[in-house]
């Protein structure tokens, strides 16, 4: 299943990746670090959703309480509550 994020707080606008039987593919950022985030994408390819946000989830970026990787723990933990 496709799913689209708006992104709170980070450079990319959206992220957009699907999940099947519970793993991550296809993760795309809109805007940003445009090689950093296709190495997240690379990375995170084929993993399941739920370690994913484990490795992810609190990630910072400078002053920030979140990040392009928490943003997308976030959005991946959203589109397992659906």
């Amino acid at each position: 299943m496709n799913f689209e994020y708006k992104t709170k707080g980070v450079c990319p606008s959206k992220v957009e990746f699907s999940l099947e039987d519970g793993k991550v593919h296809g993760v795309k950022f809109q805007g940003g670090c445009n090689g950093n985030l296709k190495a997240i994408g690379k990375l995170t390819e084929g993993m399941e959703a739920t370690k994913v946000i484990e490795i992810l989830e609190g990630n910072t970026c400078g002053f920030k309480d979140t990040s392009c990787a928490d943003q997308l723990a976030r959005a991946l933990k959203d589109a397992l509550t659906r």
